[in-house]
């Protein structure tokens, strides 16, 4: 009697597993590649956001992780999401320009006026505007994370545009980026991301630029230790999906998407703030100097951006719009 009863259970678990591995391998799998290490804020908001997906699809839609520049950088990434090749990638608001030129109103100097305001912008109409202007590309940017200010760090101290002349400075490569250094008196020097602690440390460049968190965690601290907050931009991270992925997933699995995106979105937030004061910390205590400016110099110098800017009639709305919100 108890051998038929074994024998029933072992069916009955085997037909289980059966039922699960079948369940998995008609799971929908989303590739997300990133560019960033594991333990970064907004990594760990992906890691949130895809046992989220799993959890409330039971398992019927994954999202499957390849971080640290896996896939490559975020333009390869980006490409490959228009060429159907990956379905996910994160990318700043900066890395969307040279596809989307609308998204230059980021790398803008001085854009924002308060946290508040610049909350308003990423979470609001003006955010829905911009992820439908570039969705005719291929790309809808569907989640959006606060990547805090960026600011200047170099080997010798800068308190004013004086202190950038002749310096190179390593940038993101946009014509944005690169216009505001040649305005500040530095010459822009792009180089990949995961190249400049090398370039700082043998005088291929002499300067950088980027929040706390990522100057910390890249260890530039170690080679620039002046840290002078300026506070130039503040720029967001995209969390982007290839419009053909998007469109294949049933609306049940875009509502848990969505849903799962905008409680990441909320978690990465909590998140981002406890590591600019952890690493501002890590960053004293190493010897870091952190140095307050006056920001007006620096406004002055950069005004011709914001004219030029203003002479693009979409730009120029755009920018009403934003300075609209209070």
């Amino acid at each position: 009697m108890k051998m038929i009863r074994l024998a029933q259970l072992t069916t009955l678990l085997l037909g289980g597993n059966l039922l699960l591995l079948s369940s998995h391998a008609n799971a929908t799998v989303l590739k997300l590649a990133h560019n960033l290490d594991n333990n970064h804020v907004v990594a760990v908001a992906f890691q949130h956001m895809a046992k989220e997906v799993n959890e409330q699809s039971h398992g019927s839609l994954k999202i499957r992780i390849y971080p640290n520049g896996q896939m490559g950088g975020p333009r390869e990434n980006l490409e490959m999401l228009q060429q159907g090749a990956l379905d996910m990638t994160k990318a700043m608001a900066s890395e969307l320009e040279p596809f989307d030129s609308i998204f230059s109103i980021f790398s803008l100097p001085y854009l924002f006026s308060s946290s508040e305001q610049y909350h308003k912008v990423l979470y609001g109409p003006v955010e829905e505007e911009l992820a439908n202007h570039i969705k005719p590309k291929g790309l809808y940017p569907i989640g959006v994370y606060v990547g805090g200010s960026r600011s200047f760090y170099a080997k010798k101290p800068i308190r004013t545009p004086d202190d950038l002349k002749g310096l190179r400075v390593r940038v993101i490569t946009t014509p944005t980026t690169i216009r505001m250094i040649q305005l500040l008196g530095g010459s822009p020097a792009p180089i990949p991301f995961g190249e400049v602690y090398t370039a700082l440390q043998q005088g291929v460049v002499d300067a950088a630029e980027n929040n706390i968190p990522s100057y910390v965690q890249t260890r530039h601290m170690e080679i620039t230790p002046y840290f002078s907050a300026d506070q130039h931009t503040s720029i967001p991270d995209y969390l982007v999906i290839s419009t053909r992925s998007w469109n294949k997933l049933t609306a049940e699995q875009q509502k848990i998407l969505k849903t799962a995106i905008e409680h990441s979105e909320q978690y990465e937030q909590k998140l981002w703030t406890a590591q600019v004061k952890k690493s501002k910390a890590q960053a004293i205590k190493v010897g870091v100097h952190f140095i307050e400016v006056d920001k007006t110099a620096f406004r002055e110098k950069l005004k011709p951006m914001w004219l030029e800017m203003e002479k693009d009639p979409e730009q120029a709305r755009l920018l009403k719009e934003i300075q609209a919100i209070q």
